[in-house]
């Protein structure tokens, strides 16, 4: 158990372990965003209609998910009204992807999987984004995609 100065070192060596042993799923990588933080960026083209990835993470339940909205950065994403998924535990790097008003990338559900499909060919180097429509984020949180179409707020009215 860390203390004092030690906890400073054991939550840095906590993160960058946890940083170390995360592997991206094939084709995307992990940088800087134009539009919040880091960002999900392909490194290779991902055509129209195919998949991307899928979300992966830490599968807890909504009362969960719930308890852990209050998180300054919120990795959640909920896939069927009952169970969740954490993508800051054990995800794969699609828990980067970042919110766009006109995003390139669309989520589905398809038998408990959260998959990530290309709305239009993406090209390598280009940030992977999605509408996230309705999250546990309060409604008034801003939108940062700087889309002419932007609403301003990350949940749609």
């Amino acid at each position: 158990m860390c203390c004092g100065r030690a906890a400073h070192l054991c939550d840095y060596l906590s993160y960058n372990v946890f940083r170390m042993k995360l592997k991206l799923a094939p084709g995307l990588s992990i940088r800087t965003s134009k539009i919040n933080g880091k960002g999900c960026f392909a490194t290779k083209l991902f055509q129209r209609r195919k998949k991307i990835a899928e979300y992966t993470g830490e599968r807890i339940s909504d009362l969960e998910a719930q308890r852990r909205a209050g998180r300054a950065k919120l990795r959640i994403c909920d896939i069927d009204g009952r169970w969740s998924l954490d993508g800051s535990r054990g995800g794969n790097g699609t828990h980067y992807i970042n919110h766009s008003c006109s995003p390139n990338a669309y989520m589905k559900t398809l038998y408990g999987h959260m998959l990530f499909f290309a709305l239009r060919d993406i090209r390598p180097g280009e940030e992977i984004t999605v509408d996230y429509e309705d999250t546990l984020h309060p409604d008034s949180k801003r939108c940062h995609c700087r889309a002419p179409n932007c609403r301003g707020t990350i949940n749609r009215p």
